[in-house]
C-alpha cells in the first residue's frame, strides 16, 4: 500500500486502496506522505471521518512514524490539526464579547423561578465546570477540547465557544490570541494537516481556505466519505428560522419584510403533508420566493461596513439572514438532481429540506482536479470490484479522472484467530428493547469471556439498558459511552482487562484495542437504516431505474459496511483472538444474509453456543497482560515543532472574573460548523432535559451519518424531540421522512 501511495504522487493518478481493519495501512499511507511532504516542501492533509481515528492517528500513529523518519529525512516532520471553531476555546466569548442568548436567558430566568434542589446541584455542577474550564484556559496552548480530561458538559463548554458564523474573524479585537487562529496558522507550517470530512468538503466546495494549499489528500474511512458530503451539503428551512433572523437583523435592517415572509411560509407549510417534493406547490413556491426577496434585501441593509467593530450580535444576524436566503433559493431552484422534501416535526411543525440525490459530480468537479486523492478504508470493494464505490464518488464516467484500485488483503488469519457466532436460537430483534433472552445471552458471553468486551449496539437507549443490565448481573465494570469523551472511555477499556465498553455509533469504527483486553465484540441487531428516508428512496430509486436492485444496493449495501467495520473491531493484531457475537438471528437465515456475511472478514462460522462459551472461558483463562496505552500528547507542541514553540498569549485579566456569557449552543465535534439553531425549539428542547452523556451521544450521531428517525430510536424519542436538540447543538440530521 505504501507503494502504491508512493506511485501515485509521482503519477497523478488517484487511488482507492482496500485493506483490512488493524493491519497498519494509516502507517502505510503516513511514510509516504511525510516522506513527500519533507521532500517537496508541500502539505500533505489527511481527512478521517470519525474522531475517534482522527485521535489514534495524531495521538499514536503520526508520533512513532515521525520519529522513525527523523533520521531519514535530515530534520523532524510537522503536523497539524485543524478543526471546526466549535472545537476550541473563544477567548473573545470568554471576557463577554457576545451577547446572552435570548432563549438560554429565558431558560435560566426559569430555572430560578421555580428553583429546586436539583436544578441548584445542577447550577452548582455547571459552575464548577466553568470555574474549571476557565482556569483550564489560562493554562492550555492550544484551547483544543480534547485536551481537557476529564471533560465538561456540552452546556458547560458552549459557555466559552462559538461557532464559525457567530466568529467575527479578522474583526475581532482578541484575534491575535485566538486559538483557531494560532492552530490555523501553525497548520500552515505543517508537514502533515489531520482534518475531516466535513472540513475538507468546506474547504474544497466553498473555498473558505481552511487547509493549507495542497496536492496530495488522503482520505481514510473513505467509504463514509459520500455519506458526509452529503450532510455539509443538505439545507434546511423552516419559519421560525426566518422569523428568528427577522428578530435578529430588525434593529440594524429596518424592514418587516422577513417578518411577514415568515408567515406567509408557516402558511404555505402547514398544508403540506410529510413526504418528497416532486415539484414545488404553487402556494409554498411564492412563499419561498417572497422569503428569497426578503432575505436579499436585508442583505444589502447588513453591509459589512455597517457593522460595528466587533459586533458580535451584527455577525449572529448576517450569518442567519445569508442562510435564510441561500436555502430558499436553492429550494426555487432544485431540480432532477436535488431532493426537496417536507419533515414533520411535533414542536417544529413542517421542516423543509433539500439534499443531492449524488455527491459524484460535486466530488468530480471540486475535489479532484489539481491534487491526488488517495481513498483507503477496510470497505471499499463490492462484489468483488471497486465499480460501485466509483460511482458514488464521481470517478466513473466519460469526464471521470483516471484511478487505479487495490485490494492489499490483510495479514491475518481470520479462520484460526477468531469466531463469528450468530445466535440463530434467538427471536430476531423488535423495536421494544431487548428481551430477556437476548439480555441472558449477553450475560453469558461476557461472563464466558471475563470481561474483555466491546458492545456494539443499534442505539444508544440499547446500549444503556444493556449496560444497566450488567452492572446488576456481573461483578464487572461495565463503560457505556456518553459517560466521558469517547478517547478516554477507550483508554480505560484497553488498560483494564476486565472491564466492558458498550456504545452505539462511532464505536462501530475507529476504535483500535489489540492485545486481550478485547476478546469479544458483541453486536446487538444488524445494523439496517430506514427505508423510507426521501434521499434513500431516491437512491434506491436510482438503482432500480438502472435496472438494479434498489435494497441491495443501498439499505443491505449500509448494513454490509456497518458490519464489515464493527466486526473489524475485534482482530487488530496477528496475535488476537476472540469471537465476534451477532444477537441478531436474520444473520443466519435471512435470504440476504449470505450477502452480509460475505461482507464480513473469513472468520470461523458457527451458531453452536456452548461451544462458543467454552471457547471465550479458553480465551479469558489464558490471557497475557493487556497492551500498553499512552495517553493523548499536547498537540499544539506536535503542531509546532520542538524547536519552533510559539509562546502563549496572555489572558486579559477580565477573563478570570467576566460572568459566563450563553450564545447559540454549538457541539464539540470536528463537523460542518456554520448550521444554525431554532431558537424556540432550543428552549422546548432544554426543557425536555437532555443528559449531558446524551448530548454527547447525540453529537456523535450527527458525525456518524445517523438520520433523525436512526437517532430518534436510538434515544428513544420523538424525532420532533431530536431535531429540537439538534437545534440547540447547531447540527443537522436528515430526515427520512
Amino acid at each position: 500500500m505504501a507503494q502504491a501511495l508512493a506511485q501515485a504522487v509521482q503519477s497523478g493518478e488517484h487511488l482507492l486502496v482496500q485493506a483490512g481493519t488493524g493491519t497498519g495501512k494509516s502507517v502505510a499511507y503516513l511514510v509516504p506522505a511525510v516522506a513527500y511532504a519533507v521532500e517537496s516542501g508541500k502539505p500533505v492533509v489527511i481527512a478521517t471521518a470519525t474522531l475517534a481515528l482522527q485521535a489514534q492517528v495524531v495521538d499514536r500513529d503520526l508520533p512513532r512514524v515521525v520519529d522513525a523518519l527523523t533520521p531519514l529525512l535530515g530534520r523532524r516532520p510537522r503536523y497539524g490539526l485543524v478543526k471546526g471553531r466549535r472545537n476550541y476555546v473563544c477567548r473573545h466569548k470568554l471576557v463577554g464579547g457576545f451577547p446572552p442568548d435570548d432563549d438560554d436567558a429565558l431558560f435560566a430566568a426559569a430555572s430560578i423561578t421555580r428553583g429546586s434542589a436539583g436544578q441548584a446541584q445542577a447550577a452548582s455542577r455547571l459552575g464548577e465546570e466553568v470555574v474549571r474550564l476557565r482556569e483550564w484556559a489560562e493554562q492550555t496552548e492550544s484551547g483544543d477540547r480534547d485536551e481537557l480530561v476529564p471533560g465538561v458538559s456540552e452546556r458547560a463548554w458552549r459557555q466559552v465557544s462559538v461557532s464559525a458564523h457567530e466568529c467575527l474573524g479578522g474583526r475581532c479585537p482578541l484575534v491575535g490570541e485566538c486559538f483557531v487562529e494560532q492552530a490555523r496558522t501553525s497548520a500552515r507550517q505543517a508537514d502533515i494537516v489531520v482534518t475531516n470530512h466535513a472540513l475538507l468538503a468546506i474547504d474544497s466546495f466553498e473555498g473558505r481556505q481552511i487547509l493549507p494549499e495542497h496536492d496530495l489528500v488522503v482520505i481514510d474511512e473513505g467509504h463514509e466519505l459520500v455519506d458526509r458530503v452529503t450532510s455539509a451539503v443538505t439545507g434546511e428551512l423552516t419559519a421560525a428560522m426566518v422569523e428568528r433572523a427577522a428578530r435578529r437583523a430588525t434593529v440594524m435592517a429596518k424592514t418587516d419584510d422577513l417578518q411577514a415572509a415568515a408567515g406567509v411560509l408557516q402558511g404555505a407549510l402547514e398544508v403540506l403533508a410529510p413526504g418528497r417534493l416532486t415539484g414545488l406547490p404553487q402556494g409554498l413556491g411564492a412563499a419561498l420566493a417572497l422569503v428569497r426577496d426578503a432575505a436579499r434585501a436585508v442583505q444589502s441593509e447588513l453591509k459589512p461596513e455597517r457593522a460595528q467593530g466587533n459586533d458580535g450580535a451584527w455577525q449572529v444576524a448576517r450569518a442567519d439572514v445569508d442562510e435564510v436566503f441561500e436555502v430558499s433559493q436553492r429550494l426555487l431552484a432544485s431540480g432532477a438532481l436535488d431532493v426537496a422534501w417536507v419533515a414533520q416535526e411535533q414542536r417544529r411543525g413542517n421542516v423543509l429540506r433539500v439534499a443531492p440525490v449524488s455527491v459524484a459530480g460535486l466530488l468530480r468537479e471540486r475535489l479532484y482536479p489539481d491534487r491526488t486523492v488517495v481513498l483507503t478504508s477496510a470497505t471499499l470493494e463490492l462484489g468483488g470490484t471497486f465499480d460501485a464505490v466509483a460511482r458514488a464518488l464521481g470517478l466513473s464516467g466519460p469526464d471521470a479522472p483516471s484511478w487505479q484500485g487495490l485490494d492489499v488483503g490483510s495479514p491475518f488469519d481470520y479462520p484460526k484467530q477468531a469466531i463469528l457466532y450468530v445466535a440463530r436460537h434467538l427471536a430476531p430483534p423488535g423495536r421494544d428493547g431487548m428481551p430477556p433472552a437476548t439480555t441472558d445471552e449477553l450475560a453469558a458471553l461476557v461472563t464466558a469471556a471475563g470481561g474483555r468486551t466491546l458492545g456494539l449496539f443499534s442505539s444508544m437507549r440499547a446500549a444503556q439498558a444493556a449496560a444497566e443490565a450488567m452492572r446488576e448481573r456481573l461483578d464487572l465494570p461495565v463503560l457505556c459511552q456518553g459517560e466521558d469523551q469517547t478517547a478516554t472511555l477507550v483508554r480505560a477499556f484497553a488498560r483494564d482487562a476486565r472491564t466492558c465498553l458498550f456504545g452505539t455509533l462511532s464505536l462501530w469504527q475507529g476504535v483500535d484495542v489489540p492485545g486481550p483486553s478485547c476478546q469479544l465484540v458483541v453486536i446487538d441487531r444488524i445494523p439496517f437504516p430506514r427505508p423510507d428516508d426521501p434521499l434513500m428512496a431516491a437512491r434506491s430509486q436510482a438503482v432500480a431505474d438502472t435496472g438494479g436492485n434498489g435494497f441491495m444496493a443501498v439499505a443491505a449495501t449500509h448494513a454490509a459496511l456497518r458490519l464489515a467495520q464493527g466486526s473489524g473491531r475485534l482482530v487488530r493484531s496477528a496475535s488476537d483472538r476472540g469471537v465476534v457475537a451477532v444477537l441478531d438471528s436474520r444473520l443466519a437465515t435471512a435470504r440476504y444474509a449470505g450477502f452480509l456475511r460475505q461482507s464480513l472478514p473469513p472468520f470461523w462460522p458457527t451458531t453452536d453456543r456452548a461451544l462458543v462459551l467454552a471457547a471465550l472461558a479458553r480465551l479469558d483463562a489464558a490471557a497475557g497482560e493487556v497492551w500498553a496505552v499512552d495517553d493523548p500528547g499536547l498537540r499544539v507542541e506536535a503542531m509546532r515543532g520542538q524547536h519552533n514553540r510559539v509562546p502563549k498569549a496572555p489572558m486579559s485579566p477580565a477573563a478570570v472574573t467576566a460572568p459566563a456569557v450563553t450564545a447559540a449552543a454549538e457541539s464539540a465535534e470536528p463537523i460542518a460548523d456554520d448550521v444554525v439553531s431554532d431558537e424556540p425549539a432550543r428552549l422546548v428542547s432544554a426543557r425536555r432535559g437532555w443528559s449531558d452523556e446524551e448530548v454527547s451521544q447525540l453529537r456523535e450521531g450527527v458525525q456518524f451519518g445517523c438520520t433523525l428517525e436512526d437517532l430518534a430510536d436510538q434515544f428513544d424519542a420523538t424525532p420532533a424531540a431530536v431535531a429540537m436538540q439538534l437545534a440547540v447543538l447547531g447540527l443537522f440530521a436528515p430526515s427520512q421522512q
